[in-house]
């Protein structure tokens, strides 16, 4: 095991197995979807902006629930929000199987997309709070990395499952997660510095540890803090559209005819080239942690931005499955691994009594605007075509890395 790994202390590491763990399943149960796609508009008969749309819903529904459970961990516990976000996200994403019209999959995937945003807003407290500065950014890097683990696994459960039993059958395979629910119940404890926090609230009910008396909300986005909270999620919300109007459209992108726009590989090729970038996924988000701790938080991030950029412009130019199987790792390497670093920034910036809330808050408002992503990505494949509509995203990688002027550096702070 890494060195970081073995001198954290017991607590720490069962934190960041819980969180990674939980959020590789989420990202399991979400990208099911975008996997099996293109069954879907066959199925339903979905033009791509219909397909788009409930994407959308499903963003706009994990920006709800990212915000609610950053609230429930700031005041019932990082472990009990993350519990409860495991559960509706598996049941929501097994009742997607039961669907019967266009109507009933988008209330699903609302209900799914609730638990999914809960997630990480918890997650990345718990393990925030657990992890020492000098190492928080690989921890967070390796929380990250789950992710595409998660969405590696569901392309090998989409690649064996629906061409036996059926997009339905797919969508049943994610109730697996809840298992994983009473574990974290049973087995994580609360961060040490939560429960002090706590303490000192019960023991002054009146007074706001740390802070004022001023309301949680214009503590987050008031004052001398106001700006940058705004800048951090314009930029959340940059990246964010990249990255759902990039990678939701991928295996629908792979897997439809050339007539509809597609490069019309079978779900196993489609499959197996999404199986290649999540390695590359992978990499990046555990590299950008090693990075970002070694070079700042700043240069690490607007690199693999720039780099991110470029590379869905090479991306969305070809359809040759060879030149796609070399461009994938390296595209999803930059144009992911930042995530990494984002828990990071936001567990920097802010003070105990309102981390979650405020992680919660810039990732999940970021999350609402980047809802018209799917929509907008399957409307323009529908009218240009997907190479025009792939560079919307490559556009707000850029804007991205702008926002990063206004945003100061923070790497080795002492959380307050």
């Amino acid at each position: 095991m890494p060195a970081f790994w073995r001198d954290a202390p017991p607590a720490a590491r069962q934190a960041l197995v819980a969180a990674g763990l939980g959020w590789m399943l989420d990202s399991f149960d979400v990208m099911l979807y975008a996997l099996v796609l293109a069954t879907l508009i066959r199925e339903f008969d979905m033009t791509p902006a219909t397909a788009g749309l409930l994407g959308s819903l499903t963003l706009i529904a994990s920006a709800a629930g990212g915000i609610f459970f950053g609230f429930v961990a700031d005041a019932y516990g990082r472990t009990r929000a993350l519990v409860w976000s495991v559960l509706i996200y598996a049941v929501f994403t097994a009742a997607c199987g039961f669907a019967q019209s266009v109507a009933q999959l988008a209330v699903f995937r609302i209900g799914l997309g609730l638990g999914m945003g809960g997630e990480w807003a918890s997650g990345a407290a718990l393990v925030s709070e657990t992890w020492p500065a000098r190492h928080r950014g690989k921890a967070l890097g390796l929380m990250q990395s789950a992710w595409a683990v998660g969405y590696g696994l569901a392309a090998i459960v989409t690649a064996v499952v629906l061409p036996r039993w059926g997009w339905r059958a797919v969508f049943l395979v994610g109730i697996l997660p809840a298992l994983f629910a009473l574990w974290v119940r049973r087995s994580v404890p609360e961060p040490a510095l939560w429960l002090e926090a706590r303490a000192r609230r019960r023991s002054h009910p009146t007074e706001r540890v740390g802070f004022s008396n001023t309301p949680v909300i214009f503590e987050i986005f008031g004052g001398l803090r106001g700006r940058l909270t705004l800048m951090i999620t314009a930029m959340n919300a940059c990246t964010m559209y990249a990255w759902w109007g990039f990678n939701l459209w991928i295996p629908a992108y792979l897997s439809l005819p050339p007539a509809r726009g597609g490069v019309g590989l079978s779900t196993v090729a489609m499959s197996g080239l999404i199986v290649a970038m999540q390695m590359g996924m992978w990499c990046g988000y555990v590299t950008f942690g090693y990075v970002s701790d070694a070079v700042g938080r700043k240069r690490a991030y607007v690199g693999y931005l720039v780099c991110a950029a470029t590379l869905v412009l090479l991306y969305a130019s070809t359809r040759d499955a060879l030149a796609l199987l070399i461009l994938g790792p390296c595209v999803a390497f930059f144009g992911t691994g930042y995530f990494s670093g984002f828990g990071a920034v936001t567990a920097e910036v802010y003070p105990t009594h309102i981390r979650a809330t405020a992680q919660g808050l810039t990732y999940n408002i970021g999350r609402i605007a980047s809802a018209a992503a799917p929509f907008a990505v399957g409307s323009l494949a529908e009218t240009r075509g997907f190479g025009a509509a792939f560079t919307t995203a490559s556009a707000a990688f850029v804007l991205a890395a702008l926002c990063w002027a206004w945003i100061p550096e923070t790497r080795g702070r002492a959380l307050e």
